[in-house]
């Protein structure tokens, strides 16, 4: 069986082939920054649900659909997508030597069933290296990554400590959503 990726992240793509799951991709039109939740929980909840419900607007269930959206925040602070290279220095500086929570909502629905599933992973960063930041910014890898932020990449040797799972950070809690695919029959 398939389902519907409702994101256009190559993160959560790649996350979905690493694991063997079938799947078609597809971009979904939703305004998250149109949203004013100020809590990062509320603000993640209704970014997926809010992709969902744009996604079932145009299309039916005849195939299961994932959707997510992930946030990254510092001091209780959300860190969006950076609008530019400056805007992806100042997010970075601000996660640099910090701790940072990432939460990755997802929703998933069938015609049999639905699951959503919010999680959290924090990270411990040790100041990250002027040098090896700029080379990061200019790498554009930083674009479309909620909080500019690639824990597979540019961050991974700057983790002193992590609680939660990696996939979370990267956008798809994979772990808690297989069991669910498998009760699905779409694995």
């Amino acid at each position: 069986m398939n389902l519907i990726l409702a994101s256009k992240s190559p993160t959560r793509a790649k996350i979905l082939k690493k694991f063997g799951i079938n799947f078609t991709q597809i971009r979904v039109n939703f305004d998250e920054e149109a949203l004013q939740y100020i809590k990062l929980k509320d603000f993640v909840y209704h970014a997926t649900q809010g992709k969902m419900q744009a996604y079932l607007s145009h299309n039916n269930l005849n195939i299961p659909v994932l959707c997510a959206d992930t946030v990254v925040c510092v001091n209780e602070q959300i860190l969006r997508k950076a609008k530019d290279k400056d805007d992806a220095r100042e997010i970075l500086l601000k996660q640099s030597g910090n701790i940072v929570s990432i939460l990755t909502c997802m929703i998933y629905k069938s015609k049999r069933m639905e699951f959503i599933d919010l999680s959290a992973t924090k990270y411990l960063f040790m100041p990250f290296e002027t040098d090896k930041l700029e080379l990061y910014l200019e790498s554009d890898e930083w674009k479309d990554k909620a909080g500019a932020c690639m824990v597979e990449g540019f961050c991974k040797p700057y983790i002193k400590k992590v609680t939660g799972f990696q996939s979370t950070a990267m956008g798809l809690s994979i772990e808690k959503l297989i069991p669910f695919l498998k009760l699905d029959h779409v694995l």
